[in-house]
C-alpha cells in the first residue's frame, strides 16, 4: 500500500523531506501559507553533513552550478589578524558551498511532479483517528493523510498538538544581514568571518559568487522580533563595527547601493523538546528544534531530518506502522539536534568573546543521516 503524506511548510525543509518522501514512493502534498513559493533575503551555507543529504535528494550537481563554493576560509580578529583555532572549530575550505536561499527551495521544488506544493493554506487545526490525521486550514479546506509532517517554522501551528507550546527564547543577539553584489576585489570562492567583544561579522559568496551574503551579530538587550521585512540601518551597522577591518565597511557600504539589501532580525532558538511526535504527526526542522545560527546548522539539521524520514518512512507498507516509525525518527534525531541547539549557543558566546572557547565540529560533519536511518530498518 502506498502511505500518503502531508508536509505543512513550504520551506527549505519542507520541500526537502517532500521530494525524499516521494522518492521513497509516498503520495506527497505540501502546504505552504504564503501565497507563492518563495525564500528571501539572505544565504545558507551548506555544510558537508547537509551536502550529503542533497546528493542523497539528487540535486548535487544543481547545487554546485548555483552555489559558490568556499574553497577558502578565513577566521580573524576584529582587525583582520589571524583568529587561533583548531581545524574543525570553523569550515574547513572547500567544504562548504554558499547558495541563496530562494535558489535551493526552487531547485528542490523542481523535483517534486507538479501541483505537490499548494500555496495560501495557513495551517490552523490537526485532529487525528483511525481513520487517518487532518489538518485545516484557515482558508477553510482540510487535508487528511497517513501521516502529516508539521515543517511550519519556529512559530509552528503544529507543534501545539505535539507538546505543550514554548515561546522562542530571545538569545540576547540581533543580526543585520542581506545580499549586496559582489565587489570585484572580492574573492569568488572565500568564506571570512571577523570576531571581537560583544559581536562578530561573516561575509561568504552565494550564487555562483554574483552575491555576498554578510551578517553581522551585535548583542543587544532590546528584543527585535524575526522578520524579513523589517529594514536594518547600514549608518547603525557601521557604527557597530567602526574601528574594525576597513574591509567590513566596504560590505556595508555597499548595502545602500544597488542590488544591496539588509534587514534587521532577532535571533531566537528554543529549549530542546520532550518530545516530537504524536501519533500520525511528527516535527521537523524549525517546528522541532529551532536553533541559532553559530554552528550554520539550521538548514543543515532539517536536511538531515527530512532524509531521515524518506528513509524510514519509505520502509512502511501499512498506516498502521506510522505512529512507531515517527518515534524511531524521533529518537534517532532528537538528541543529536538538542546537542547542536546548545552547542550554537555556547559557540556564540565564544565568537563573541574574541574566539576563545569555540566548538568543535567535527562529529557534526562526520554524521551520515541516511546511513544511521538506514541502520534502523528491520
Amino acid at each position: 500500500m502506498t502511505l500518503n503524506a502531508v508536509v505543512v511548510g513550504g520551506g527549505i525543509g519542507g520541500v526537502a523531506a517532500a521530494v525524499a518522501l516521494h522518492r521513497a514512493g509516498l503520495n506527497v502534498r505540501v502546504y505552504e501559507q504564503a501565497t507563492e513559493l518563495t525564500e528571501v533575503g539572505a544565504g545558507v551555507s551548506l555544510a558537508v553533513n547537509g551536502l550529503r543529504m542533497l546528493t542523497y535528494l539528487g540535486v548535487q550537481a544543481q547545487v554546485e552550478e548555483a552555489g559558490a563554493r568556499h574553497m577558502k576560509t578565513r577566521l580573524s580578529l576584529d582587525d583582520g589578524s589571524p583568529a587561533s583555532h583548531n581545524p574543525d572549530q570553523f569550515p574547513r575550505p572547500g567544504r562548504n558551498v554558499g547558495m541563496h536561499r530562494a535558489d535551493l527551495l526552487e531547485l528542490l521544488a523542481n523535483e517534486l511532479p507538479p501541483g505537490t506544493i499548494r500555496t495560501g493554506h495557513r495551517a490552523a487545526g490537526f485532529r487525528q483517528d483511525d481513520n487517518g490525521a487532518t489538518v485545516t486550514f484557515g482558508n477553510g479546506t482540510t487535508a487528511t493523510a497517513d501521516v502529516v509532517i508539521g515543517a511550519d517554522g519556529i512559530h509552528s501551528a503544529l507543534q501545539q498538538s505535539v507538546v505543550e507550546p514554548a515561546e522562542p527564547v530571545f538569545s540576547g543577539v540581533v543580526a543585520y544581514r542581506g545580499l549586496i553584489p559582489r565587489p570585484e576585489d572580492w574573492a569568488t570562492d572565500e568564506m571570512r568571518m571577523w570576531l571581537g567583544e560583544g559581536r562578530h561579522f561573516l561575509v561568504f559568496p552565494v550564487r555562483a559568487g554574483q552575491l555576498l551574503n554578510y551578517v553581522g551579530f551585535v548583542q543587544s538587550a532590546t528584543e527585535v522580533r524575526e522578520s524579513w521585512s523589517a529594514e536594518s540601518d547600514p549608518e547603525m551597522l557601521k557604527d557597530h563595527f567602526a574601528g574594525w577591518d576597513p574591509a567590513i565597511k566596504q560590505v556595508i557600504d555597499s548595502i545602500s547601493g544597488p542590488g544591496g539589501t539588509g534587514f534587521l532580525w532577532g535571533m531566537y532558538d528554543r529549549e530542546p523538546l520532550p518530545r516530537w511526535s504524536d501519533g500520525l504527526l511528527t516535527l521537523l526542522g524549525d517546528a522541532a528544534h529551532p536553533m541559532l545560527p553559530h554552528l550554520g546548522q539550521g538548514v543543515n539539521q532539517a536536511l538531515e531530518d527530512a532524509v531521515s524520514l524518506g528513509v524510514l518512512l519509505g520502509a512502511v507498507s501499512d498506516p498502521a506502522g506510522v505512529p512507531g516509525t515517527l518515534k524511531g525518527y524521533e529518537t534517532l534525531r532528537r538528541e543529536r539536534t538538542a546537542r547542536v541547539q546548545l552547542g550554537s549557543r555556547r559557540n556564540g558566546a565564544g565568537y563573541d568573546s574574541s574566539g576563545s572557547q569555540l566548538t568543535d565540529r567535527s562529529w557534526i560533519y562526520s554524521y551520515d543521516a541516511e546511513v544511521e536511518a538506514r541502520a534502523l530498518l528491520p
